[in-house]
């Protein structure tokens, strides 16, 4: 029958948790209009209390910025997020970010994608929020996101994929 070698059906995901801790807020409270605006997708942001940013669910790293400080990956019920440290933090080239992952590397929810320096980045002068976008909202109309609220890494769920 073969029933040990069978290999096991991969349910789609259907939540993200938080890639880091902190107070989170609607994409529109984001103090950049390309952002708040939703014209990249819809999500959340996070104002962090850490520096480390991890996988909110399992996926395929599909794009890191050469200044580390973004990050796209691909979801298998076909979601395509965006990690975004920061606001204006590419001009900072890379000073202050350490990423953990390539390009083609598949993650688990719960793996260190990147690391930053708050400190730096604040003391360059710019804002630390932790931004996630769906990148393809529109092919989700039943998108749910939380914010409001304190999250926990890893732990609080901070986005639903309905269907």
């Amino acid at each position: 029958m073969g029933l040990f070698n069978r290999k096991a059906k991969t349910e789609p995901v259907k939540e993200l948790t938080a890639y880091i801790s902190g107070s989170v807020i609607p994409i529109s409270e984001v103090n950049d209009p390309v952002f708040s605006s939703k014209s990249l997708g819809d999500g959340i942001a996070i104002r962090p209390d850490g520096e480390m940013v991890t996988a909110p669910c399992d996926g395929e790293i599909s794009m890191t910025a050469e200044t580390g400080h973004a990050i796209g990956i691909t979801v298998n019920n076909g979601a395509e997020l965006l990690l975004h440290i920061g606001i204006d933090t590419v001009s900072m080239n890379g000073k202050g970010f350490h990423l953990m992952v390539k390009e083609g590397k598949k993650v688990k929810q719960g793996d260190t994608l990147l690391k930053f320096d708050k400190a730096l980045v604040e003391k360059n002068g710019f804002a630390t929020d932790c931004i996630l976008i769906v990148t393809n909202s529109d092919d989700f109309p039943d998108l749910k996101l939380q914010y409001g609220m304190d999250a926990t890494q890893n732990k609080t769920i901070v986005c639903e994929f309905h269907s």
